[in-house]
């Protein structure tokens, strides 16, 4: 396409956005006079119709141009100027949201930041075409006035990505660590409540007073009426007089089975609450132990585990390009896993001295060692692994080999993408919809019209239906560029049977 001159990108109903912040505003005033009569509800109406008008009126006044200068963004709380000197390219940034992925620009600097573009932006496959062409117009205004580190397609960053921030897994590993120390600095003070607990005694005459909250006394009282809720913990037992005290919260059970005018006997430990003891019914309060706590800390310390790897991945994938899909981190929460398997019925039991007797020591010890193993096969499992790493190994054999494989484009001998599978050996190359036996449906593929032209690690532009560890054969096919994607080994046999020669040494290899 042309090089524009110039481009400007604003909000398509942008007349319509501001009428609705005019209305929402004018709804807004009207219902926070009337709030002054009608309380809270009405305030809690004005204050969500202020909010949806400030959120169109942010939409409407987005604004983005580019020139020869630069891009200018303008929004209502911010305006940016940046030249094309101090950008280093223009990618795509995708945001998942719960029913739609948004596509938006993201500007990579030269100092290494990132900027997002409000405009332009998509929201569903209906609209996406316009934004590929808004951001190709772009994209050319850059190579005609700057010098933009990528050229052809714009590259993609997703949360498969090395370029994706890493702030949200940095603050659910410390939010998730703030949790586990809180839950483990409660540990001994409940392991010393519930010794108390259970070495309680029954109070006598010559108990003192300041003494009697340590023992259980007992106190007469008499059910004046019941609640029971569907809501677990808020059914209630009301006390008639108030005596000894007005209400006490119980389970559901212990609710429906007490009977209004029933006399209980109530047992007081601590100044609380312990028991209620009927004729036809026993309710006793739970106390909290100190396994219980110590299991949730454990289980927070191992949650904060799986951001952390994720955090890893991204420091070792630090040179790769910021498109490049990195490792899954599920090897490291199938560890995580294995971890849990032995260290959570260790804290349950021993919450306080896990290691105090020769039996939960060799238990801590083996554990220790299983997840060491564990951890080290998935570092290995997750080591990035270009494609020289993977040997052509032949095909010389006369079964026949189905491999997962797909071509990423539509063409004739993979329609609409129909092919899962790929079969090799006994016969010509084929891709077919299904693991075998059998070539039923398969299409042969024309092996003399295609020359590999690089073989590289998946990238966001791939897609999101690309395993994380899977290679891409980039090749040409008579004049029509395709992709191949299959496991690396899988993909070295593929290539071999076409006929296409060993994996190029040098290709795909991580940036220095």
């Amino acid at each position: 396409m042309p090089d524009p001159g110039e481009v400007i990108y604003r909000p398509a109903a942008r007349r319509a956005l501001r009428w609705c912040a005019a209305v929402c505003a004018a709804g807004a005033g009207v219902t926070a006079v009337l709030a002054a009569y009608l309380a809270w509800l009405m305030a809690a109406v004005a204050l969500l119709l202020a909010l949806v008008a400030l959120a169109c009126l942010y939409a409407a006044t987005a604004r983005v141009s580019a020139d020869a200068y630069g891009l200018r963004s303008r929004t209502l709380l911010r305006r940016r100027n940046l030249p094309w000197s101090g950008i280093a390219d223009l990618r795509t940034y995708i945001q998942y949201g719960r029913n739609q992925d948004i596509h938006r620009v993201s500007v990579l600097l030269r100092d290494g930041r990132t900027r997002r573009l409000p405009l332009p932006m998509s929201g569903s496959l209906a609209d996406r075409p316009e934004f590929d062409a808004k951001l190709d117009a772009l994209r050319a205004l850059h190579r005609r006035y700057g010098d933009p580190a990528s050229s052809g397609h714009a590259p993609v960053i997703s949360y498969r990505t090395a370029g994706r921030g890493a702030a949200v897994s940095w603050v659910v590993c410390v939010l998730l660590l703030a949790g586990a120390g809180l839950a483990a600095w409660y540990v001994p003070g409940l392991a010393s409540q519930h010794r108390a607990w259970k070495a309680a005694v029954p109070c006598t005459a010559a108990t003192p007073a300041a003494e009697r909250g340590e023992c259980l006394s007992t106190r007469p009282a008499v059910i004046a009426r019941t609640t029971v809720t569907k809501r677990e913990g808020s059914s209630r037992l009301y006390f008639a007089d108030g005596r000894p005290l007005e209400r006490l919260g119980v389970s559901r059970e212990a609710a429906g089975a007490f009977r209004p005018g029933d006399s209980v006997e109530l047992t007081v430990w601590r100044h609380q609450v312990r028991e209620v003891a009927g004729d036809r019914y026993v309710w006793r309060a739970h106390v909290t132990g100190a396994g219980e706590v110590a299991v949730v800390a454990a289980g927070c310390a191992l949650a904060a585990g799986y951001p952390g790897a994720r955090l890893l991945l991204r420091r070792r994938g630090r040179r790769l390009p910021d498109d490049e899909v990195l490792p899954s981190a599920l090897p490291y929460a199938a560890a995580l896993v294995g971890t849990a398997a032995w260290l959570l019925p260790l804290c349950y039991l021993h919450p306080t001295d896990p290691l105090g007797s020769p039996g939960t020591f060799v238990w801590a010890a083996s554990g220790t060692a299983a997840s060491l193993g564990m951890f080290a096969r998935a570092w290995q499992a997750t080591r990035v692994r270009t494609p020289g790493d993977a040997p052509a190994t032949g095909t010389g054999t006369s079964r026949e080999l189905f491999l997962a494989a797909r071509f990423l484009e539509h063409t004739a001998y993979n329609p609409h993408g129909f092919g899962t599978h790929i079969v090799v050996g006994d016969g010509p190359p084929a891709v077919t919809p299904h693991p075998g036996p059998g070539r039923f449906a398969a299409r042969p593929i024309p092996v003399e019209r295609l020359t590999l032209t690089d073989v590289r690690r998946a990238r966001g532009s791939d897609g999101d239906s690309v395993p994380r560890s899977w290679h891409i054969a980039e090749m040409d096919d008579a004049g029509e560029p395709v992709r191949l994607a299959a496991a690396p080994a899988d993909l070295a046999r593929i290539l071999d049977a076409l006929g296409c020669g060993r994996l190029p040494q040098n290709a795909g290899r991580a940036r220095p």
